[in-house]
């Protein structure tokens, strides 16, 4: 679930462009699955064959190999996949190891999931370009729903976030120019979504009224401050 969850804010990938999923635990597998689902061309690789067995007929492509081994990925074609997501659950030598191999084969898109920061720093210095951190993103996500009045909310690497949230009691029975949200919060109300009505993008003359839902984007601490308006 967690990768799922991840998995649309992070991974920007063009339809039907094809993945190398490398490593087929939780994470990898449930990637691979979206991956799948969108329309990707999919190819799972895990050195546990029990794994591989298992997603077999799910992926487009499931194969038993050693993934730090150049020549194996050479062979089995991953120099021709347009992304690689190394989602190697605790090996530590075998995640950098692969993410060495992948670079070797000139892959133009690699992920990786870190197992803490110090491994995201070491993947980068030798050829990731993207890092994710599954259990730190989902813990800073759950913090803000937690700690807001925020329904749903996604955080950017430089402090940029998009939430939906209840509106606010002082946006109550005003339209947004009335209540002058960006020039007092400092935040954009992209749209707006009352119950049983379609979702309407935002205007001046937008009124809000009580139970409305709202998304809205800005800084972090702005987006925060805003959705616990009394």
């Amino acid at each position: 679930m967690l990768a799922k969850l991840l998995f649309s804010e992070q991974f920007a990938f063009s339809k039907g462009d094809s993945v190398v999923v490398i490593g087929l635990g939780r994470f990898g597998s449930s990637v691979a699955q979206s991956l799948m689902r969108l329309g990707h061309d999919v190819m799972g690789i895990d050195k546990d064959a029990e794994s591989v067995h298992a997603w077999a007929d799910l992926l487009t492509h499931a194969v038993q190999a050693d993934s730090t081994n150049t020549m194996v990925l050479r062979q089995l074609g991953v120099a021709d996949f347009a992304h690689a997501i190394v989602g190697i659950g605790t090996d530590l030598a075998a995640s950098l190891m692969t993410i060495m191999a992948l670079t070797e084969l000139g892959i133009k898109d690699i992920w990786v999931k870190a197992l803490t920061t110090e491994h995201g720093h070491i993947a980068q210095r030798i050829g990731a370009h993207h890092v994710v951190h599954p259990e730190a993103d989902m813990g800073e996500r759950v913090a803000h729903l937690i700690s807001g009045r925020m329904v749903d909310f996604i955080e950017f690497d430089d402090g940029f976030g998009i939430a939906k949230i209840h509106a606010p009691t002082a946006t109550h029975n005003h339209t947004l120019a009335e209540s002058n949200v960006r020039g007092e919060f400092g935040v954009t109300v992209v749209g707006l979504k009352r119950a049983n009505e379609d979702f309407q993008h935002a205007k001046p003359e937008t009124l809000v009224l009580p139970g409305d839902l709202l998304i809205v984007s800005g800084s972090t601490h702005r987006i925060q401050k805003f959705a616990g308006r009394k």
